[in-house]
């Protein structure tokens, strides 16, 4: 593996070595990193989402649903636990798809005063273009990492990310 040339996290580091000796802000390093990497990421993807007219908040909820599998329906309580928000937000991103025609509210069976949020067909078919897209996006910006690189990313973000959750 390339030692990469350095980069402006490097500076910061450099910069506060130089004027707090006393602190060690080597964890300032990846953290920064990871802040950085999120905002180029974000700004990437969501470019993506936009060209088929969604958001990440949007997407998010299509494709929960999409992914949860035939018939394409959950509960509000069930889309909120995947996504962690809150009701009012969920209930926010809901309406929003409705008004589009993307999703629809259906009384739930097992549950009188319960509803379903279910895909409609114009949803589905935008979700599954979407989500195509998405997918090859994702490829693209990874692509400066090959394939042993990206598992062993994947595992130490999977080991730390387990510390929080």
């Amino acid at each position: 593996m390339t030692i990469p040339k350095p980069d402006a996290v490097d500076q910061i580091l450099a910069q506060w070595n130089r004027e707090r000796p006393d602190l060690d802000v080597s964890a300032m390093g990846p953290l920064g990193r990871l802040a950085r990497l999120r905002t180029h990421l974000s700004r990437e993807i969501d470019a993506v989402l936009s060209a088929h007219g969604l958001n990440s908040s949007t997407f998010d909820v299509l494709a929960t649903l999409r992914r949860s599998g035939a018939p394409y329906r959950l509960s509000p309580s069930d889309l909120m636990a995947t996504m962690m928000v809150t009701s009012g937000t969920m209930t926010n991103r809901i309406d929003q798809l409705e008004k589009q025609g993307l999703v629809e509210r259906l009384p739930n069976p097992d549950d009188r005063r319960g509803l379903l949020v279910a895909l409609t067909p114009k949803g589905r078919a935008l979700v599954d273009e979407a989500v195509t897209a998405h997918v090859a996006n994702q490829e693209q910006l990874m692509a400066a990492l090959n394939l042993e690189e990206r598992q062993a990313l994947d595992t130490l973000l999977r080991r730390y990310l387990s510390a929080f959750e």
